[in-house]
């Protein structure tokens, strides 16, 4: 559930007095920037590019995590539910990067609202309240996605997530809370990346592999279905430029980034492209969308009667993503960050058959590259 109103008021009325005649400025360099979400995928990349930059990063993590400690980062333990953490870890901080959220398509609403949503809102306050001048939030392209194509948009677009797509839809309210916190003294934007691949990835890489080895993946037949997806290099380095430009400038502040290669192509040979970086066979195209769609919602109504455990073989919004096209003007992010993808499709496509040789298969690796 959202943070209390009671102390989102008055710290919000506090703030607004002391804000409205603060002067831009950027952040000294030897104040610490927290980031959130560090031991996950993006998160780490992030962590380490910041480290490479020169930022001091202190890391908010649930538990011990010696091996960011081991890469120079400082640890503060807390949770995006435990207000008093947040205010401890926050203390003495610049800037914040979050980056922490519950991923993943199936699961209880509730479950979604309170990490991503209320989690968010008490990061918010937690940074305002420490006197942090910039935060950097890590949203998706999710956030404006309602079932219908995303051909080439901008960020002029608007969409509010249903509430049976539980993920999109907290990502989506968070976002507009982070960019409605915006002000002269506290720069905010909200990061788009789309479909983040490349090495490490520990969950939709091998998920993919192992459906694929087993015969159980199937590719929709369709005209085209066009996606931009993000190499992780790229992703986690937008982050550093987007805290770079809000230090200096208020130009981005307030406003949504959408990410992505810049090189849009379709999904199914995106997929199979990332199945023979991992040797694995390739899919052929044979399910008609509509039946696939219907098979989703079967499956989702039957999970929910039997209680199953764990995710259904296809969910309504998977099948949404997978049969529709998805791909972005990235204008604004080349304009205001400075943004420029450093990587090709075929330069991440090398670098990642080579993680996965290195590391033993899909999973290994890391979120370098």
């Amino acid at each position: 559930m959202p943070a209390p109103e009671g102390r989102r008021g008055i710290l919000n009325d506090k703030l607004r007095l002391v804000m409205a005649n603060a002067a831009p400025v950027t952040p000294p360099p030897e104040a610490p920037v927290l980031l959130t979400g560090a031991t996950g995928y993006l998160g780490r990349r992030v962590l380490e590019l910041l480290l490479e930059s020169g930022y001091r990063v202190r890391a908010l993590v649930r538990r011990p995590a010696p091996e960011l400690e081991a890469l120079g980062a400082e640890t503060a333990p807390g949770d995006l539910g435990d207000e008093v953490s947040l205010d401890r870890a926050a203390r003495g901080v610049s800037a914040v990067v979050h980056c922490a959220a519950k991923t993943g398509v199936w699961g209880p609403a509730e479950e979604y609202m309170s990490a991503n949503f209320a989690g968010t809102l008490n990061m918010l306050e937690a940074a305002r309240g420490a006197g942090a001048r910039v935060f950097v939030h890590a949203s998706s392209p999710s956030a404006v996605y309602d079932g219908r194509d995303l051909a080439g948009i901008n960020e002029d677009y608007a969409a509010l997530p249903p509430p049976r797509f539980p993920y999109a839809r907290s990502k989506a309210l968070a976002e507009r809370e982070v960019l409605a916190a915006a002000s002269p003294g506290f720069r905010t934007a909200a990061l788009r990346p789309h479909l983040v691949w490349g090495p490490g990835d520990t969950h939709f890489l091998p998920r993919l592999v192992s459906l694929a080895r087993a015969g159980r993946l199937r590719l929709f037949k369709g005209a085209s279905y066009t996606v931009d997806p993000t190499y992780i290099d790229d992703a986690a380095r937008a982050h550093v430029l987007a805290l770079r430009s809000l230090a200096a400038s208020g130009r981005a502040s307030g406003k949504a980034f959408f990410l992505g290669q810049g090189e849009p192509v379709d999904s199914r040979d995106f997929i199979n492209r990332l199945l023979a970086a991992a040797g694995a066979p390739p899919v052929a195209v044979s399910v008609h969308p509509a039946v696939g769609r219907l098979f989703a919602r079967v499956a989702e109504v039957a999970w929910k009667i039997l209680a199953r455990g764990g995710e259904p073989p296809l969910t309504y919004f998977t099948a949404l993503q997978l049969t529709t096209s998805h791909y972005f003007d990235l204008s604004r992010a080349r304009e205001l960050l400075g943004y420029e993808p450093q990587v090709s499709q075929a330069e991440g496509m090398r670098r990642l058959a080579e993680s996965l040789v290195a590391g033993g298969g899909p999973g290994g690796g890391n979120a370098g590259g």
